[in-house]
């Protein structure tokens, strides 16, 4: 029954993300619709453009492919009729990614985490098919296995990533706990994978909190040339408050572009231009009031902002080494090498992913090129996170650490040793260059214990000797 009930409970976990995410984009387009025409919403039309864009917050691509009679009266040329939108707005992704997580996690807590995962997986997928069935727009087509596949394996990688995490913390009885018991007998090398995990994990943060400042100096410095856009575009106040959702839903892809431009290959608005530390080489860029945000120039002054990447990996080395000082684990360099070099290597893998997300086509023509080049922002991040990780990590340790490593190995061998005293006696590690002497409360080396004063014969106290 309790494993019926787990299944039952991923499952309606599943529904409220799809419901949700569904939801928040419903809720507007009914609002806009009302609004602008007076009218009560046409759900014929609203439920498939609510569909078709949850599906693009997902990843999947949309063919736009506009009538003829909207060229001709809109003016567009011929050869911008047909193309291709990629560019992700990644906030449908990400809350799809931690509300799966946050499942996952509570299936692990009831043991039963591999159940869970299936059940809510399986959900989601019928309602993502339930979805391209019934969203289909004509002037934007999706493919439909993709439609169903990209928002399922975002769903099944939140959900198993959430449940694998709590069960190595927890336990789970089953799979989980042999693997960590294998991983507990490699000795010195068993906190590997999970220090690992958690200095990706510090490198993501830590990048991610960077980039958002970046992203608010940046609002700060240039908000005029957002709000010209916004005045340039003529909108009343209904559109502008659209425009600020659609915004608002790319949030997370400009922290990616962002992050890609402090690592310093930076990125693309189109083909033929860069945004870097470097230089910016900028032509007509789309009218769009967050595009204001792009810097005009660079200097190569600017590149010493490859030195934060290079930081997030000192924190996470930091981090890492501290507990390993603390579990008493931090002994040959040999594993702190592969933690150092394992961390830039995940870091790198989690940029290639965001930096390949958060690119695409989000025109025709040379608009068809946009974001960060994932190989370049992986290997840049990479570098830099094992420049910062290693120097932690990998960097000679300090005296104090090996003098306290010294005093507990000495205390161990007068423990073990039958004919030496077992107590404990914890001193300064300078005192490995003396004779291990008892020491009296004045701080001085106590060659035989003093002798109690005995009454002399006169009644007179001699003097000790």
């Amino acid at each position: 029954m309790q494993r019926l009930l787990v299944a039952i409970l991923a499952a309606v976990d599943a529904a409220i993300a799809a419901a949700v995410g569904l939801a928040v984009l419903l809720a507007p387009l009914t609002l806009l619709w009302t609004l602008a025409f007076g009218v009560s919403a046409d759900w014929g039309g609203l439920w498939p453009a609510a569909g078709t864009l949850w599906q693009f917050g997902h990843g999947v691509p949309i063919a736009i492919d506009l009538p003829d009679a909207v060229v001709s009266a809109v003016g567009i040329a011929p050869e911008a009729a047909s193309f291709t939108l990629s560019l992700t707005p990644l906030a449908f992704l990400v809350f799809t990614l931690l509300f799966a997580g946050r499942s996952g996690a509570r299936a692990a807590r009831s043991g039963a985490w591999l159940l869970g995962a299936v059940a809510g997986t399986a959900a989601f997928a019928l309602i993502a098919a339930g979805v391209a069935l019934t969203a289909r727009v004509d002037i934007a087509a999706v493919p439909l296995s993709t439609a169903i596949v990209y928002p399922s394996m975002v769903y099944l990688l939140g959900v198993f990533s959430g449940a694998i995490s709590t069960a190595w913390r927890h336990g789970d009885g089953g799979l989980v706990d042999r693997l960590h018991d294998r991983v507990d007998t490699w000795g010195r090398w068993s906190g590997v994978p999970g220090e690992v995990v958690r200095g990706t994990v510090v490198v993501a943060v830590a990048l991610t909190g960077v980039a958002g400042l970046a992203v608010a100096i940046m609002v700060l410095a240039r908000g005029g040339e957002v709000v010209a856009l916004f005045e340039t575009a003529r909108v009343d106040a209904t559109g502008a408050a659209v425009i600020t959702l659609g915004q608002l839903a790319y949030l997370p892809t400009l922290l990616v572009w962002a992050i890609a431009w402090i690592a310093g290959p930076g990125f693309s608005v189109g083909a033929g231009t860069s945004v870097s530390p470097a230089g910016t080489q900028l032509g007509v860029v789309p009218g769009v009031p967050m595009l204001g945000l792009l810097p005009e120039n660079s200097s190569m002054w600017m590149l010493i902002v490859v030195l934060l990447p290079v930081g997030a990996g000192a924190l996470a080395g930091w981090m890492v080494h501290s507990r390993l000082v603390w579990q008493d684990a931090a002994g040959p360099v040999a594993p702190r090498a592969v933690i150092a070099g394992a961390i830039a290597l995940c870091s790198a893998g989690v940029a290639a992913v965001a930096s390949a997300l958060a690119s695409g086509s989000i025109g025709p023509g040379r608009m068809s090129d946009a974001g960060p080049h994932a190989g370049w922002t992986a290997l840049a991040v990479g570098i830099e996170v094992l420049v910062g990780a290693g120097i932690m990590l990998i960097a000679p340790r300090h005296r104090d650490e090996l003098a306290e490593e010294r005093t507990d190995r000495w205390v161990a061998e007068m423990g073990a040793s039958p004919t030496l005293d077992p107590a404990p006696h914890r001193q300064d590690a300078a005192a490995d260059q003396y004779d291990t002497q008892p020491i009296d409360d004045h701080g001085l080396f106590a060659t035989q214990p003093l002798e109690e004063p005995r009454p002399s014969g006169d009644g007179s106290t001699p003097t000790p000797r």
